[in-house]
């Protein structure tokens, strides 16, 4: 599963909970006697202030439900960022040594053609070596120097 996948599915599960549990509080607190924010402290007198004080409540759940999921949110990322950071570099050095495998393959290939490099039998096979021996020794070198610069 890739790292954004991952992200992806924590930061809605995570606002998932935090406007479940945002609503949780605002009808616990409306279930307790106490006024929630925006509530009225008298009977509403018609159905257009009930509905807009429903509003007012959906609207204040909503809006401690953001902070939750926001709170949460920020601490499971800040718990989480030198985990991203190690596996990086853990992933750059990883790919380092998967590309030295060819130079350890081809060098010996290499070492034995390397008298008929100008022209011979073996010229075509010297300069396919020295190639492949190049690209992924270069590619090998660049993935760990990015993994110590990181």
């Amino acid at each position: 599963m890739k790292p954004q996948t991952i992200g992806r599915t924590l930061g809605i599960g995570l606002r998932v909970a935090g406007r479940i549990a945002g609503q949780r509080v605002a009808v616990g607190a409306q279930s307790s006697g106490t006024p929630g924010p925006g509530a009225q402290t008298t009977a509403p007198a018609s159905q257009f202030e009930q509905d807009q004080l429903q509003r007012e409540k959906a609207r204040a759940a909503g809006k401690t439900a953001g902070k939750v999921t926001r709170g949460a949110a920020r601490g499971v990322g800040g718990f989480l960022k030198p985990f991203g950071r190690v596996g990086g570099i853990l992933w750059l050095e990883v790919t380092g040594v998967f590309f030295f495998l060819p130079v350890v393959v081809f060098a010996p290939v290499l070492w034995k053609t390397r008298l008929s490099w100008a022209s011979g039998s073996d010229h075509r096979t010297f300069l396919l070596a020295a190639v492949i021996v190049a690209i992924f020794f270069y590619l090998s070198v660049s993935s760990f120097w990015r993994a110590r610069r990181k």
